[in-house]
């Protein structure tokens, strides 16, 4: 197993450096004759690491073209990856690259290590787990960085509070936040942000606050924002709207901790069933039961 996976390894690497070799020449002879001249300084290093990758990027993105889709499936997928954090345009395209290389390395991992076996339905399966491999990493990805959003929102809320107490207004409070919190809760404050940007660059406050809600598809996001634009509308204390709301979220929180420690219960009846009785009827009932097999062997002898 091991000379197989050694074997996969270097034919894999010898297939890159071709590739990179066939479709890459001028970029790499101008790179050696840069660093020849230049010398083998970290500057120099580092910029070749990052030019190979860009390369090796370039590549995987002209897997893009093989894959079918429609300007609809596009944009759904533009909006997945919005969600995880990836707004780059490049982002598409190394996604619907991925879902082409993915199945190609793991038909190489099939053909390499033996599993086949001249069966075909094993190389189905390797590509067909490849192609969707991509889709549930992205699905993974949303709901990692939702948990993330969800459980910053009320330190976020109090931070808002406090600035707008200060006497910020709600713009200003925003983008203080954002500011001060960056490190601690990345996700949310980085969403903040691009609301900032949306007001600068003249979008309404309750338009910039939709998309904040339409980009992170989190409920408690979505109810933050009707009841930011409920006050907006009817004139209400901003600071006490925001209180109140982050007041009702540690609640919530609570309650979802009570909850789950509630079906703790009803979820260790499953182990106790199958793992911890068989022990304990083993070794509660194993002595009575080799005894009465030698009693009933003594008894018929």
């Amino acid at each position: 197993m091991t000379v197989a996976i050694l074997a996969f390894v270097s034919v894999f690497l010898l297939i890159a450096s071709a590739g990179l070799i066939l479709f890459y020449r001028q970029t790499a002879i101008k790179r050696i004759a840069a660093i020849v001249t230049q010398g083998q300084s970290h500057a120099t290093l580092g910029s070749t690491l990052r030019s190979t990758g860009a390369s090796i990027g370039s590549m995987v993105k002209q897997f893009e073209r093989v894959v079918p889709k429609s300007q609809a499936e596009a944009s759904v997928t533009q909006q997945r990856l919005i969600r995880a954090g990836y707004r780059k345009d490049s982002a598409i395209s190394f996604f619907y690259g991925s879902k082409v290389a993915v199945p190609l390395v793991l038909c190489l991992v099939v053909f390499f290590s033996g599993l086949a076996h001249s069966n075909l339905f094993a190389y189905v399966v390797a590509a067909g787990l490849g192609y969707l491999a991509p889709d549930f990493w992205l699905s993974r990805r949303i709901k990692i960085r939702q948990v993330a959003i969800r459980l910053a929102l009320p330190d976020i809320l109090d931070m808002l509070v406090i600035c707008v107490e200060a006497g910020l207004g709600l713009d200003q409070a925003t983008a203080r936040t954002a500011q001060e919190l960056g490190a601690a809760h990345p996700a949310l404050c980085e969403e903040f942000g691009i609301v900032v940007l949306e007001q600068n660059a003249g979008r309404s406050r309750s338009e910039a606050w939709k998309h904040l809600a339409e980009r992170t598809d989190v409920d408690n996001v979505r109810s933050l924002v009707s009841t930011l634009i409920q006050a907006e509308q009817y004139g209400t204390s901003v600071s006490k709207t925001l209180r109140t709301h982050s007041d009702t979220l540690r609640t919530q929180r609570i309650q979802q901790v009570e909850e789950q420690a509630a079906k703790t219960t009803v979820k260790l009846i499953f182990p106790l069933v199958f793992f911890i009785f068989p022990c304990l009827f083993l070794v509660t009932l194993g002595p009575a039961v080799i005894t009465m097999a030698d009693s009933f062997k003594n008894f018929f002898h």
